[in-house]
């Protein structure tokens, strides 16, 4: 891991992707990109608010204005507020760089994670305090377009010690397994492997369990292996909770997505559900 890249909004939440981006930089010696992108709609709401017509033209173009301005002034606040966080939790300023740009966080994410081993980002935004049981607007579409591992960060920081992957056989799965292997400080951690009971599979559920177990043990790691059952969701996060887990890996959207429009997305409920970080592969 050389490269970390930290999506913040300057939120609460960002504020603790920057303690884990700290962290992993510290185990790591990575250096750490901090992105804030300017959310390009906010300037476009005057002119979609003003049905009248009464504002006219010059007014609408001073609002506009003065939106920047305003922008520009939350930005240097951002870019503050994570280079003090990032300083006071042990980085070196040499490590840091801060990105401003507009647009939308998804379409800008194309031009900084091909930079990047790994994208950190809050799992809820400035809303959060309002919407509580959601995720960030920007979040699932983020994921969904990445290619590169992300990890959503949960309330508050902690240090990890102890780590689980969901596995359920497929590629973006055998991708943690590798990146787990490839990377400190992982290796080092206390290591768990759950595999979920789907209906009556349990044949199937212990050969993904001894596949995941094998690849792991040849890597000369020795992890904890458990087989769950019931709801895929709520059994993956009650053993996170009784296993005091403090990261929860696992593959994003492995099914197609006309199947997740139609049942709804076992990724989604679980960073929902987690109250621990989530690192998420594609």
């Amino acid at each position: 891991m050389k490269n970390i890249l930290i999506c913040t909004d300057g939120s609460n939440y960002s504020h603790e992707a920057c303690l884990y981006g700290a962290w992993l930089s510290q185990h790591t010696n990575a250096s750490i990109s901090v992105l804030y992108v300017t959310d390009l709609r906010q300037f476009e709401i005057p002119a979609v608010a003003d049905f009248s017509g009464s504002l006219g033209i010059q007014p609408f173009e001073g609002m506009v204005s003065q939106l920047h301005e305003v922008e520009e002034v939350k930005a240097q606040f951002v870019k503050e507020h994570a280079l003090k966080t990032l300083q006071g939790a042990g980085v070196d300023e040499v490590k840091i760089t801060f990105h401003h740009e507009t647009g939308l966080l998804v379409d800008v994410m194309s031009d900084y994670a091909d930079m990047a081993d790994l994208v950190l980002m809050g799992k809820r935004g400035e809303n959060a305090n309002f919407a509580t049981e959601h995720l960030g607007s920007m979040l699932e579409r983020v994921l969904r377009s990445v290619e590169q591992p992300c990890l959503v960060t949960n309330r508050q920081f902690k240090p990890i010690d102890s780590i689980a992957i969901a596995y359920d056989g497929g590629a973006s799965c055998r991708k943690a397994l590798n990146y787990i292997i490839a990377n400190e400080p992982f290796r080092s951690m206390d290591l768990h492997i759950i595999v979920c009971v789907e209906g009556h599979k349990e044949d199937e559920a212990t050969q993904r369990l001894n596949e995941a177990e094998a690849v792991l043990k040849a890597a000369a790691l020795a992890p904890t292996c458990q087989m769950l059952t019931g709801e895929v969701e709520t059994a993956i996060a009650e053993y996170v909770v009784q296993s005091d887990i403090d990261l929860l890996l696992l593959g994003a959207y492995g099914h197609s997505r006309i199947r997740e429009l139609l049942i709804g997305s076992t990724t989604t409920e679980l960073l929902r559900s987690c109250y621990v970080p989530v690192l998420c592969f594609r």
